[in-house]
């Protein structure tokens, strides 16, 4: 069910105001207008709810007592050098697919919103440079950084959709996910894990965005079930204390 869009003010556009009812997982991917979070009930499998929303944290609030979160962006900021999980999942994932897998900057150029001044940092503190996707994604991994530092009252882990989807399947997918034989293959990988997407995407977020928010949210009820794996298997923790490890 696609509920439509939410303002720090509102609920979505739905029936009853509410994402999902109950206790069940959500997923979280970045889209236009901020984030679509895919709402999973409690037994990992049917119809997900869809809602997008500026910030995590709303997406949370209208989700309910939501247990586990899985956000695809990088939770856990490194001081130095490359995280494992990346180059763990990007080797798990092979050929093209390990491109999808960036490799996340320094806190150290996270913080500076000049491209240029963050690539010096990112190369004094890790000897590689810093590309500008990575840096164009700095306010949603700053966003999220805050929130999880502050507390969120749930348990949060990093997920890849990617990642997720050659684990569903037994093999990393070779087509591109925003076409439409690459969004029939990841509806066709959900549904055969019992997960229903909706038909369409809500305003401000793509059917891709959607798909992978829902690929997240098959992840985030492994990890709740203890059921995932993880990348690298004994997380690393950096001077922010936060675990970081990708769960598929």
């Amino acid at each position: 069910m696609v509920l439509g869009e939410a303002s720090d003010g509102g609920a979505p556009a739905g029936p009853s105001g509410r994402a999902h009812p109950g206790d069940g997982v959500l997923g979280v991917d970045a889209c236009r207008a901020g984030w679509v979070g895919a709402f999973l009930g409690p037994e990992g499998r049917g119809a997900v709810s869809v809602v997008v929303a500026p910030t995590v944290a709303l997406l949370l609030r209208l989700g309910g007592a939501v247990p586990v979160v899985g956000v695809d962006i990088p939770i856990g900021l490194p001081d130095s050098g490359r995280r494992e999980a990346d180059v763990c999942t990007r080797r798990f994932l092979g050929g093209a697919k390990s491109s999808s897998v960036f490799t996340t900057p320094t806190r150290a150029a996270l913080v500076e919103p000049d491209y240029a001044t963050a690539n010096v940092r990112n190369r004094e503190r890790a000897g590689m440079g810093l590309s500008r996707q990575a840096h164009a994604l700095r306010e949603s991994i700053l966003q999220v950084d805050a929130w999880v530092r502050a507390g969120t009252g749930c348990r949060v882990v990093e997920v890849h959709p990617e990642a997720s989807f050659a684990m569903m399947t037994g093999a990393t997918l070779t087509t591109r996910k925003r076409t439409p034989e690459g969004q029939r293959e990841r509806r066709a990988a959900l549904a055969g894990c019992g997960i229903q997407a909706p038909p369409a995407a809500p305003r401000g977020a793509g059917l891709d965005d959607v798909l992978d928010a829902c690929a997240a949210a098959w992840s985030a009820h492994r990890a709740r079930t203890g059921a995932a794996r993880t990348f690298p298997d004994e997380p690393e923790v950096f001077s922010d204390g936060i675990p970081a490890a990708i769960h598929v």
